[in-house]
């Protein structure tokens, strides 16, 4: 049976390659790819290697996850993907876009393949080499947005106490209480907002550079040379030099021996200094590192819910137990959280020492 939104759908991407390439496209074979939850949609038409990838955005789409402040000034993929491709990251070319049309903006660009650093670790590649080049090319990124900062929208915007709290919020209404069924009694109330604020003001004290938000497994590229790319950079903005990490070394879909993670966390303080950042001790940037997997990873498990709950889209709840794993752990670094650890685990047992 037909079914007329995709048919239109179809039809548009077909003539915004048409429009690229300059030549006709209606017999191009169409077929849409996975988005993972992004609300944009993905689609690519024609046949490898002449594909092309087409991005379509809901009409006024806006950064999903940076909830407040109006619409940006400026388109956040085009803009971003500008400043990553001069500061020498490998992003996907943009061959042409239309942000105006009020069924939803298109962008037509490089068609990268399929093959993530997760389905490659999948496939049975060896970590450390794929993990070595992501984090290196991280440190590079970091390094290059510290002694070069601004000339994108990521540098007007940043992880502020409002943020990380919301997020924190964002995991007790969907994980605690929608998925768990569970509310807190007034004295666990005073003890959770009190922990979730102070974690909310340490995180916000740390030194703010570039952030891509979700560095990670299905967001990073692997092009037949070995050479990684980057996608899915539309929400950058200013973090903690520890947010990409845990973005890459804390992956809902991929869990990393504890040893790869520490060696890569050593490898990411050498290559940061090497290509002229900082030199940072190890002890305050790991504290820093399991502080923010804390808050990173109960945002992600209640964002799954939301996901499934309200969108519709159940294919993320299989990664709330290693979002929690992963909670568990850094908590049993941290004993300045261990009264927090306590409460949550009363009602989140995954979450227990």
């Amino acid at each position: 049976m037909s079914d007329p939104a995709r048919d239109r759908t179809e039809a548009r991407v077909r003539q915004a390659v048409a429009r690229a390439s300059g030549r006709p496209a209606e017999g191009l074979p169409v077929r849409r790819l996975a988005g993972h939850a992004s609300m944009r949609s993905y689609w690519r038409v024609g046949l490898p290697p002449a594909s092309r990838v087409v991005m379509v955005m809901p009409p006024g789409a806006r950064p999903e996850e940076i909830t407040s402040g109006g619409p940006p000034p400026v388109d956040p993929f085009l803009d971003v993907q500008r400043w990553l491709r001069a500061a020498g990251v490998r992003v996907p070319a943009v061959e042409w876009a239309s942000l105006d049309d009020p069924e939803g903006g298109l962008l037509v660009l490089e068609d990268l393949g399929d093959e993530m650093l997760e389905t490659r670790l999948l496939a049975g590649d060896p970590a450390e080499p794929l993990y070595e080049r992501a984090i290196d090319q991280l440190a590079r990124l970091r390094a290059h947005a510290e002694a070069h900062p601004g000339g994108c929208i990521a540098f007007t915007r940043a992880f502020d106490e409002k943020l990380y709290r919301w997020e924190l919020d964002h995991f007790e209404e969907w994980l605690l209480r929608a998925w768990k069924g569970a509310s807190l009694a007034p004295g666990e109330r005073a003890l959770v907002d009190a922990a979730f604020d102070r974690i909310a003001a340490l995180l916000a004290a740390e030194p703010r550079g570039f952030t891509h938000r979700d560095y990670q497994s299905r967001n990073l590229m692997v092009l037949p040379g070995g050479e990684q790319a980057v996608i899915d950079f539309q929400d950058a903005l200013l973090g903690p030099r520890q947010y990409d990490l845990v973005a890459l070394l804390r992956d809902s879909y991929v869990e990393l021996p504890a040893d790869l993670v520490d060696r890569m966390l050593a490898r990411y303080l050498a290559r940061l200094a090497e290509a002229g950042g900082p030199r940072l001790e190890p002890g305050p940037f790991r504290a820093a590192f399991d502080l923010l997997t804390v808050q990173r990873k109960l945002k992600d498990a209640g964002r799954f819910v939301f996901i499934d709950r309200v969108r519709g889209n159940p294919g993320f709840l299989p990664s709330i137990p290693a979002s929690l794993r992963y909670v568990r752990e850094a908590l049993g670094r941290r004993p300045d959280l261990a009264e927090l650890q306590a409460v949550l685990a009363r009602h989140v047992p995954e979450l227990a020492r």
